[in-house]
């Protein structure tokens, strides 16, 4: 049972969705050298690949071995197709006793946008948008916002209304959040209070596996109401137990500095 003045759930765990055809994309776009990402329709649209799904199903055999007093009860999805077929396969494969109705689709979960960069490689953003380039290289991911798009600082501001949803509504609770690499890393930044400095270093370390865990537990001793405090990251046992390729490809839109 949570504490009276609990504001934070039990568990909480935040899923990078898994493998999907435009990571795939993205890796053969900037093998061959070409400008853009062949990735036809939205983002919103593009699906998990093969292996985008084995990995979920390989999640959800994981969570499924858990005691179901211990399984997430609360799912909150991004709005994006890979993401939410990476929740409803960890559901298929026993691992969320929450049926897919009654997931909860959140629009602020979404993946970054990168407005009239969306497509583009590094080699395609330096061709056809120098000055984007140059403004990104002064500026860093995390302010740096391109036309039509956002910064890591927009990406921040909705998961921070996300996070007071989660606690309003889910104190106490299992809760599980299914989105992206960016999502994962922005609520890192929240939770932690880290600065702009220690985030990125997080992500210089490396990209965000894809169906890998992050999970925070709530330390009743912590402060004079507890908080959350992290115990995996970047967590891929589940997918290594069952033979399962694990990949770390960074988002398709995504660029470098």
């Amino acid at each position: 049972m949570p504490q009276p003045s609990q504001r934070w759930p039990n568990t909480l765990w935040i899923v990078r969705h898994g493998e999907s055809a435009g990571n795939v994309a993205r890796d053969e776009a900037h093998r061959s050298g070409a400008a853009r990402i062949a990735v036809a329709g939205r983002d919103v649209d593009v699906p998990l690949s093969p292996l985008g799904e084995e990995q979920s199903r390989s999640l959800g055999r994981w969570f499924g071995r858990m005691a179901e007093d211990e399984r997430p009860e609360v799912v909150l999805c991004s709005p994006y197709r890979r993401a939410r077929q990476t929740a409803a396969l960890i559901h298929d494969a026993g691992g969320l006793p929450v049926v897919p109705e009654d997931f909860v689709i959140d629009e602020r979960l979404r993946e970054k946008e990168f407005g009239v960069l969306d497509g583009l490689t590094t080699r395609g953003i330096r061709d056809v948008y120098p000055d984007q380039a140059e403004f990104r290289r002064l500026l860093g991911k995390f302010y740096h916002r391109p036309p039509g798009g956002e910064s890591w600082c927009d990406v921040i501001l909705r998961l921070r209304s996300a996070l007071d949803t989660i606690s309003l509504h889910h104190a106490g609770q299992r809760v599980i959040v299914v989105g992206h690499q960016v999502v994962v890393l922005c609520m890192r930044y929240l939770l932690e209070n880290m600065t702009e400095e220690a985030i990125l270093a997080v992500d210089r370390e490396g990209d965000v596996p894809n169906c890998g865990i992050t999970e925070y537990r709530f330390d009743a001793g912590t402060g004079s109401r507890g908080a959350l405090r992290l115990a995996r990251y970047n967590f891929v046992a589940p997918l290594e137990r069952e033979g399962t390729p694990v990949t770390a490809e960074p988002d398709a839109k995504e660029v470098a500095p």
